[in-house]
């Protein structure tokens, strides 16, 4: 079966543009996306809108002061609302960056499995703490979607919020008729990383742009069956380098102590690689949570595998734009105390909004639901594979199955991912419990301990779970780490 189009009834205006920016005090998306539309052929204003008003009226504040850059190609107001109706009314795309402040909720998700045993390297999209994630943001989703039907129906949706394939999921079962795309760039980052290998190799000059792969699976789960640079098959290249020295290397935590917690040594991609046949693509720190044999043995299996551990001090650090290399001070830059080049941030969202208006066609990779674009997953969960974007339409590409045991992996998410989707629409807690129960990495302890890792999460952030109903729930009544 061909898989459906999604399509607006309304073209965009691409001469007037009207964006509304949910979670717009952001301090990283929002500067780059500021950046971007000041360096695109658009012209338009964005409303921001975030529950940190004072955040969205800095971004706002710093949009307005890009304007004036001599390198700016584009006009954009920036304007900061505090109602999210408001920001919503008449929008032509509307981009869901947010995240609840990670020194209240993040570093729960991380810290508390660890003493489980539990050695999730990023903790943010699946695994006990990407599942509280996705409980703490689904509701809320569900209402932005909601808004969104009421205030913009036709808009185009870009979410960029963790975990993906949950948000986006929510979206889509509170507002069936949304136009939502969720994005990433992990697979932009193996494309990047397979023209490196064409130019090492080869000897060919590459880019990112210059590599095509089919892709399909689900977001940072994602895997590759063909890959070509410039017309060039890379298979034959691929098969070589898996077995010689680039393939096989190994790591100790010395040899790590001194990279960023986001270095990629693609060892995992290779094992995988070698043992299924398929490349993963998406970086190794997301792939072990998936295939949780690689942190059977905690700390050292990461680092065995080339892989840092993202723990608690780093996430709570990462809030503060002083203390994080990731979090940008946008408030240097309009005080002169940093430097200041207007740059592109190498997303797609304008290549993206460009072909919705018309300059197309442009093919990338989208996560949206399955309506037959993945042949052996079930229709409806959101998966990822590429799209062909043309004016007002997005279509998925058929991307074809998987080798069975690589498509057992890719279904067991699948099932947690529709199973705590499934427990939202009524705040079921203890049909969250099973999806939370299948999960591969909660599935090494045993049963006391798997409820008692949830009733202990759950006491961390229930402020943060308020559209749960605990108090039917007999999962929480008999955990001991639970106190109502």
């Amino acid at each position: 079966m061909a898989p459906d189009a999604t399509h607006a009834e309304q073209p965009i205006d691409s001469d007037d543009l009207e964006i509304a920016y949910i979670g717009g005090g952001s301090r990283q998306w929002a500067p780059n996306l500021i950046q971007d539309l000041a360096l695109s052929e658009f012209d338009g204003h964005v409303r921001l809108y975030d529950t940190n008003q004072d955040a969205a009226e800095t971004n706002a504040e710093f949009g307005n002061w890009v304007q004036d850059d001599p390198d700016a190609t584009a006009e954009w107001s920036y304007e900061a609302v505090d109602d999210l109706d408001d920001a919503l009314d008449g929008a032509d795309a509307v981009i869901l960056s947010t995240q609840y402040d990670p020194r209240d909720t993040f570093v729960h998700d991380l810290r508390i499995p660890k003493e489980y045993g539990i050695y999730g390297a990023v903790g943010a999209t699946i695994g006990p703490g990407g599942i509280f994630r996705a409980m703490r943001t689904i509701p809320v989703f569900r209402r932005f979607a909601a808004a969104i039907r009421e205030n913009c129906p036709d808009a185009w949706v870009f979410n960029y919020t963790n975990p993906v394939h949950f948000v986006t999921r929510a979206l889509y079962d509170e507002y069936p008729d949304i136009n939502a795309l969720g994005l990433c760039h992990e697979v932009l980052g193996t494309r990047w990383h397979l023209a490196m290998l064409a130019e090492e190799e080869l000897g060919m000059d590459a880019e990112r742009a210059d590599v095509e792969v089919n892709v399909k699976g689900i977001n940072h789960f994602t895997w590759v069956d063909e890959a070509r640079c410039k017309g060039v098959d890379l298979w034959p290249l691929l098969h070589e380098l898996k077995d010689g020295e680039r393939g096989s290397k190994r790591f100790t935590y010395d040899d790590l102590k001194d990279d960023s917690v986001f270095s990629d040594n693609w060892q995992v991609t290779w094992e995988l690689f070698r043992r299924f046949g398929v490349l993963p693509a998406a970086g190794d720190r997301h792939l072990i949570e998936y295939a949780t044999s690689f942190i059977a043995d905690g700390q050292d299996s990461l680092n065995h595998w080339g892989v840092r551990r993202t723990d608690a001090d780093y996430r709570a650090k990462h809030w503060t734009p002083a203390e994080s290399k990731q979090t940008t001070n946008v408030e240097g830059w309009m005080e002169g105390e940093r430097e200041f080049e207007l740059e592109s941030s190498g997303e797609e969202f304008l290549d993206i909004l460009e072909g919705l208006t018309g300059d197309g066609p442009y093919v990338t990779n989208v996560n949206l639901p399955n309506s037959g674009q993945i042949s052996d997953i079930e229709q409806g969960p959101v998966v990822e594979t590429n799209a062909v974007v043309r004016d007002n339409q997005v279509k998925p590409v058929n991307a074809g199955g998987f080798p069975r045991p690589v498509r057992s992996m890719v279904q067991g998410h699948v099932d947690t991912i529709e199973t705590i989707i499934e427990a939202a629409r009524t705040g079921d807690v203890d049909l969250a419990f099973q999806g939370f129960s299948i999960d591969d990495q909660v599935q090494t302890l045993t049963p006391d301990e798997s409820r008692d890792l949830f009733g202990e999460l759950f006491a961390a952030e229930t402020e943060f779970l308020d559209d749960w109903n605990t108090d039917d729930s007999e999962v929480l009544a008999k955990a001991d780490t639970f106190d109502a």
